[in-house]
């Protein structure tokens, strides 16, 4: 159970036990014009009244609820079923009894569903369960408390102080609780609005650990990513510094992140060390964390930084693949595809067939797929249609390593496919001509 939700608990007892504070007066010998909590209410049965009295005198928390339980039950009809449970309700808080408190929380609401107390508490209840169902129950209630709570009225003999800071903590309860219930079902724009009005509310320290490490996930997994996110995650392992499984749980997460993001680590220590004295992120924290260069950047500089001629094979597919990209990627890919073209002219200009180690994906006698990057013949992929100039005799079998012979002429940029005309198998049996026999002669 997160501290937020102790404090509201021992909170809200506080006010349930004090704002609907009786005594005497409740009976048949109350003062006429005294103005009391319960004033406009009093107790006529003389029975009643005592049950009552001896209930509310309770001391030890865990007997005042069963004794307001008690009296509940043998006066279903009491005038004062309001402030018996809510007696019960602030007694159950007292004495940790979570079960009870729900219970008698949703019995409060069944009567009043617009009691916020029971609300907030309900909620915090639901949300630490952890389930999805739970999280769905806990944002519905969250958000009719977060409509409920500006007009919720201070509660007589409470002082204002007190009262502000309960509401304080129940916006912090209910939007947490909604934050939680929007990122369970990935709704994370709503999610990452919910927590920060939930952190707005309070000073981050570890009682709110929770809400900061949630509030990162929202947006990491937002789709384009809040680079702030970072920032969240990292203020969250250092709330979470005394809890070691906490602590590496989300450094895992931050960190695969934060890498893919960025393309390396550099630069994540730094930033857990930063936000160990900060409670916001830093002015332009977004633009400090330069993302990782795209594929199809990195296909570009990689023709802008090396001669397209002796680029690898694997590195000639990856430019040729992102040819769509751009301007800029058509422009690279061009240059690719005259190097290779280059290589097939000799000195003179002449036609010059290549030759190239590839493995066998599948085979025809007229065509063969091939693989030729180590990457695509660890996947099984063919990267290299090979049309034969003569048909073979025996098609090579898919998995074997063979060298194949002939003339790049295209190729596919998506799926990506090289096709190879005049092809052969050097050293494969070409199939043989049909043998003409002449027709035997008829003897006369």
């Amino acid at each position: 159970m997160n501290k937020v939700f102790v404090a509201l608990v021992f909170a809200t007892a506080a006010i349930s036990a004090q704002g609907k504070m009786v005594s005497d007066d409740l009976g048949p010998q109350a003062n006429a014009g005294q103005e009391q909590p319960g004033q406009g209410k009093q107790i006529k049965d003389p029975a009643e009244y005592n049950a009552y009295i001896a209930a509310l005198n309770t001391q030890d928390p865990k007997q005042k609820a069963a004794a307001m339980m008690a009296f509940l039950q043998q006066y279903p009809s009491t005038i004062m079923k309001q402030e018996a449970l809510e007696q019960a309700r602030a007694a159950y808080q007292a004495s940790g009894d979570v079960v009870k408190l729900e219970e008698i929380s949703r019995l409060i609401l069944k009567d009043n569903p617009s009691d916020v107390q029971s609300l907030a508490l309900i909620t915090a209840i639901e949300r630490n369960r952890g389930t999805a169902q739970a999280a769905a129950e806990a944002r519905t209630d969250a958000e009719k408390g977060l409509q409920l709570l500006p007009s919720w009225k201070k509660p007589d003999g409470i002082q204002e102080a007190d009262f502000e800071k309960v509401k304080s903590q129940m916006n912090v309860v209910f939007n947490g609780a909604a934050g939680f219930g929007a990122l369970q079902a990935k709704d994370y724009p709503n999610a990452k609005n919910y927590y920060l009005k939930a952190l707005q509310a309070v000073q981050l320290d570890a009682g709110n650990m929770q809400d900061v490490y949630q509030l990162s996930i929202a947006e990491l997994e937002s789709n384009p990513i809040d680079v702030d996110g970072f920032w969240y995650a990292a203020k969250a392992i250092n709330l979470a510094a005394n809890n070691a499984q906490a602590v590496q749980s989300i450094s895992n997460y931050a960190k695969a992140k934060y890498k893919k993001y960025h393309g390396s680590p550099d630069g994540w220590d730094q930033i857990v060390a930063g936000a160990a004295t900060q409670n916001t992120p830093p002015p332009n924290f977004s633009a400090s964390i330069k993302p990782a260069a795209t594929p199809c950047e990195i296909a570009v500089d990689a023709v802008k930084q090396n001669d397209p001629g002796g680029l690898s094979f694997s590195d000639w597919e990856f430019v040729l693949s992102h040819a769509t990209c751009s301007p800029a990627n058509k422009e690279a890919a061009d240059k690719v595809w005259q190097a290779i073209l280059a290589k097939e002219k000799n000195s003179e200009g002449t036609e010059v067939k290549l030759k190239l180690p590839v493995q066998v994906i599948s085979a025809t006698r007229d065509s063969i797929q091939v693989a030729i990057t180590e990457e695509n013949q660890q996947a099984k992929k063919a990267d290299l249609t090979v049309n034969l100039e003569k048909p073979t005799l025996h098609p090579p079998a898919a998995g074997t390593t063979v060298d194949v012979v002939g003339v790049l002429t295209a190729y596919t940029p998506e799926p990506f496919m090289f096709t190879m005309e005049k092809g052969d198998l050097p050293g494969a049996a070409p199939t043989k001509p049909p043998i003409r026999r002449p027709p035997p002669r008829r003897r006369p």
